[in-house]
């Protein structure tokens, strides 16, 4: 006990000055402050710390603590009325490489029926990654360079937040914790609310503080022992349902999936009408004087224009004058509609059916006639060959991923991924999406047949169907093997992927280097998704090399099982 070091940082959460670091001084520190209380006001030990005093008074049977008056906490308590508690995950936001991951915080449900009324306890970096640069904002996040705030907020504006302005599909995961164990999670809310630790993006995160608060509400769990080296929010969600915590689950379509789903409805001349009303380009009295136009088409118009409405306000796009003019006119003229057809969106794969972050390969093969063999390893977390089932269409995010490939001749890496990035956004008549990846590792892609270093930050655009996306990127990158060789690619590809069960990838490049020459490259991955957590695929590469000033063509078939945990 002496030597266990607490994950808070925050001076003001500890009555001993070693309390930090020292969990016994801090007990002996805080019996002394509860029994021999100096005010008795909301600036009492006990009004401070009531998680501790209720837990000692378990613990040691205390019933003579002096009695004090907790205004302010026993009316926060009031409010929030605490019964029960959801997990809620955000999913990944589509153009954000801070948010590719996801989101986890916890929603604590009141007697009220509406879900909206409740409040979120939340735990995220003091910083905004939108503001800042992109790199900066990374590596600080990795060391440690940013705090992490605790804070307790209203359900509704953590919705706007995710699910309007941040396009994020919203997934609630109710935990049956009964009211007993909700109390306890709401009193360590209560001691830690203001304070901050420093955060890590991959290990004490928002979801790493989320399992403390879980297993303080009921300590027969153990969910922190999942993970050892990174805390993945989506994989909380896995461990919660491990430890059978989950009970329901509810989904809440963002921004984005339903101005997607007008889209779907709107028939084609009628498709450009809600962006130019917003935009006023045209007026409400022309599209409702269009005979051509139905009158279902003409509801369908006006309800997108609300929503579209709404979206370029959150984006600050425009003033709030215009918004709340707009939004009344739009609005008048729907309702002098009347009663029309309720949009019907499906419920897209649920998250937690998705493979888990870590992958294993094994896999066998020829390259040029030659057997060979594959084996490779992936501590996080998805990318475009995997299963899409439960994630993000177009994204991909893998931190370390290595491929060794063997024969009887030699060993060889085959790629080691530091960390790459893909955000294929497809672009609508709602979103003028751009899509870009980025990678820095070693690969095998070059014009000599050795493993070099790239790194690379493309950009492009992107257009998909429900059975497939295609897309165009320019990739300005750079390679070093023996020496320093810039390059630019430009590649197509397209990706089918209606089908839970299986995919389809293939990609084509061009690429011309700086010192003068130039190959192609050519991909193509065909996935079966045989389980929730294995994966058969069987891939063709393509590659362009010199050899002994000489261009060849080497081939490589391969056909490999991975395991996801």
């Amino acid at each position: 006990m002496d030597n266990e070091v607490s994950e808070i940082d925050d001076s003001r959460f500890f009555l001993s000055k070693k309390g930090k670091t020292n969990a016994k001084d801090e007990l002996h520190a805080t019996l002394e402050a509860l029994l021999n209380e100096k005010r008795f006001d909301d600036n009492s030990t006990a009004c401070r710390f009531p998680a501790r005093k209720s837990w000692l008074k378990d613990q040691l049977n205390i019933t003579d603590f002096p009695q004090v008056s907790c205004t302010e906490y026993d009316k926060i308590l009031k409010r929030l009325n605490p019964k029960s508690a959801t997990l809620v995950f955000p999913s990944a936001h589509i153009n954000s490489p801070a948010s590719m991951f996801g989101h986890t915080f916890l929603r604590i449900n009141s007697a009220y029926k509406s879900k909206l009324l409740s409040y979120a306890i939340n735990y995220a970096a003091d910083a905004n990654p939108d503001t800042e640069n992109g790199v900066i904002f990374a590596i600080k996040g990795l060391f440690g360079g940013y705090y992490g705030k605790y804070s307790l907020l209203p359900y509704y504006e953590k919705l706007k937040e995710y699910r309007d302005t941040e396009q994020r599909d919203i997934w609630e995961y109710d935990l049956n914790l009964n009211e007993e164990e909700v109390q306890k999670m709401v009193e360590h809310m209560w001691e830690l609310n203001g304070t901050h630790s420093n955060y890590y993006f991959f290990t004490e995160n928002c979801s790493y503080n989320m399992l403390w608060f879980i297993e303080i509400a009921r300590p027969s769990v153990h969910l922190r022992e999942y993970f050892n080296y990174q805390v993945i929010p989506l994989e909380t969600a896995h461990a919660s349902l491990s430890e059978n915590l989950i009970k329901e689950e509810h989904y809440r379509a963002s921004k984005r999936t339903i101005l997607l789903k007008y889209e779907s409805l709107l028939k084609p001349k009628n498709l450009s009408l809600p962006r130019k009303l917003v935009n006023s380009e045209i007026s409400i009295e022309e599209i409702i004087k269009d005979n051509s136009i139905s009158t279902q088409q003409k509801m369908y118009i006006l309800e997108s224009s609300i929503e579209f409405l709404e979206y370029s306000f959150s984006k600050n796009d425009m003033n709030k004058q215009l918004y709340l003019e707009q939004f009344h006119n739009i609005t008048k003229a729907r309702a002098a509609l009347g009663k029309g057809n309720k949009i019907n969106i499906a419920i897209p794969a649920n998250p937690i059916n998705s493979h888990r972050g870590v992958r294993a390969t094994a896999g066998f093969g020829s390259r040029d006639n030659e057997a060979i063999g594959f084996l490779g390893i992936r501590p996080a977390y998805h990318s475009l060959e995997d299963s899409n089932y439960g994630f993000l269409r177009g994204t991909e995010i893998e931190f370390m991923d290595v491929l060794l490939s063997y024969s009887d001749k030699k060993t060889e890496v085959e790629n080691a991924t530091i960390i790459s990035i893909v955000s294929i956004a497809q672009r609508s008549e709602f979103f003028d999406s751009f899509s870009w990846r980025t990678k820095f590792g070693w690969d095998k892609n070059f014009i000599d047949d050795k493993t070099n270093f790239i790194s690379t930050l493309g950009a492009g655009y992107s257009w998909g169907n429900e059975l497939a996306f295609t897309y165009i990127m320019i990739d300005p990158l750079f390679y070093y093997g023996d020496k320093f060789t810039s390059a630019v690619g430009g590649s197509i590809g397209v990706v089918f992927d209606k089908y839970k069960y299986m995919s389809t990838n293939i990609e084509a490049t061009r690429r011309v280097y700086d010192t003068g020459d130039a190959h192609n490259l050519v991909k193509a991955i065909q996935s079966f998704r045989l389980s929730q957590n294995i994966q058969l695929k069987f891939k063709y590469d393509y590659k362009e090399r010199y050899k002994l000033n000489k261009k060849e063509g080497e081939e490589t078939y391969q056909a490999s099982l991975s395991y996801y945990f």
